[in-house]
């Protein structure tokens, strides 16, 4: 490193944000993941004994997973190198693994290769890096904020230990809050700093198990808030809201978050609770979630889980999506809301989508041969000499407006696909059909 990167490097940690520059530099030190940094937990062991192999940090933003890199390059005696995923490429990794040759051919000494936002990386970014984990090269610490089963080469993760992080508790964040605002060195200590408990519980809260959103939140109020006469910085509960006006949400339209409140929201609908639907609603607008999207789902929903139990679920929850299209946000949000609780509220079968789905697998694997004659298409001179629509009875000219005939194929004479309920609406059409039968 020559001069000038070494002032560069001086002057961006001098004006590094708190959260980069209060960063814990022992396992010690680190707050919160107790389930895994616990002392006598398997990580905290590895760690202390500078005995690690290829690990994968997977957790929301503002758990620690970059600290916990950072705490291992502070202990390992391993050279430890750091790439990201979102700036780094191929050529950066060829890079890494030649100097990883090296040193441990020449000094035997290890290589610590610790990737940020990994599930950035394409298929073959990480395939460069499978042979080099497998063979020892380089012991790979990975972070993502996406669940790597689904995000990260299924190689890589079987040949890593997967660490899930948790978000903090309101506890953790604000002991946290007050080390920033007491450390003289790294942190606010050397500005004359009051703040009120009832500011710190509200930036704790809202800042919803993100370290780093609270600490931005008070690190903003303690520069922006002018001393009193004392010459103290008073922060308030005012102070925070301004500070933090936005309640800190993991919901990324891309990312597991986004599945799991989807999942989450559809779940609940069609388990007939409409507060818990609301508030996944709720919480993807919130979000700025595509209120298309939203409106697609609760037609699905509508469809699938209401059924014919209530047909009118389907109408309400078309007309929803036509009217968002037609009105927009943020007044959208309540015909969603309706269509939401109409729908969670309604009685429920999946008769329909059961049938269908039985429907298509004897499609895909039963061979039919024909469609009944009687059934088949007559308004064509000649039909009648190939035995098309002979014999077909109109049900019109019989009572109930019904004649037992056959329908289905031969091979599919006894099958029965639609399963009506006893739910709603549907156990009329259940006692109807049952009644035409028997006659």
């Amino acid at each position: 490193m020559d001069l000038f990167d070494m002032m560069r490097e001086t002057t961006l940690e001098k004006e590094a944000p708190l959260a980069a520059r209060i960063r814990p530099q022992t396992i010690d030190e680190v707050v919160g993941q107790e389930h895994i940094i616990g002392e006598n937990k398997l990580l905290y062991r590895a760690i202390k004994a500078d005995k690690l192999s290829s690990i994968i940090f997977y957790g929301p933003p503002g758990t620690g997973k970059t600290t916990l890199a950072k705490v291992i390059a502070n202990t390992t005696k391993a050279h430890f190198k750091q790439l990201n995923a979102t700036a780094s490429g191929k050529k950066d990794i060829q890079e890494v693994i030649k100097e990883a040759k090296d040193d441990i051919g020449m000094h035997n000494k290890k290589t610590i290769l610790f990737i940020d936002e990994i599930h950035r990386f394409n298929k073959a970014q990480q395939d460069a890096l499978l042979p080099y984990v497998e063979d020892g090269t380089i012991i790979l610490i990975g972070a993502t904020t996406e669940n790597p089963y689904f995000e990260v080469n299924n190689a890589l993760v079987s040949r890593s230990r997967i660490f899930q992080l948790k978000l903090l508790t309101k506890e953790e964040i604000i002991k946290l809050l007050k080390r920033a605002l007491t450390d003289k060195e790294k942190g606010l200590g050397h500005f004359k700093t009051q703040a009120d408990e009832e500011a710190l519980n509200f930036i704790a809260d809202v800042s919803n198990g993100d370290a780093r959103a609270a600490l931005n939140a008070i690190e903003l109020g303690v520069l922006t808030t002018t001393p009193n006469e004392e010459g103290a910085i008073q922060i308030t509960i005012e102070v925070a809201e301004e500070c933090i006006q936005k309640r800190a949400i993991s919901y990324d339209k891309d990312g597991d978050s986004h599945y799991d409140t989807i999942s989450a929201f559809i779940k609940s609908m069609r388990g007939s609770d409409p507060d818990a639907a609301i508030y996944y609603l709720a919480r993807m607008i919130y979000a700025g979630e595509d209120p298309k999207f939203i409106a697609r789902r609760i037609v699905i929903c509508a469809s699938e889980d209401v059924g014919n139990a209530d047909p009118m679920a389907l109408q309400v929850a078309v007309m929803a999506a036509q009217a968002v299209d037609f009105i927009g946000m943020p007044e959208g949000r309540i015909i969603l809301a309706q269509a939401v609780a109409y729908v969670a509220s309604a009685p429920k079968s999946n008769a329909a989508y059961v049938a269908i789905d039985t429907a298509l697998e004897d499609v895909k694997n039963i061979r039919v041969n024909t469609i009944p004659p009687h059934l088949k298409d007559a308004h064509y001179q000649g039909a009648g000499k190939l035995g098309h629509g002979v014999s077909y009875q109109y049900a019109h000219h019989y009572p109930n407006h019904y004649v037992k005939q056959q329908y289905l194929p031969d091979e599919l004479q006894d099958k029965t696909y639609y399963n009506p309920t006893n739910q709603g609406y549907e156990k009329q059409l259940k006692d109807y059909l049952e009644m035409l039968k028997k006659e």
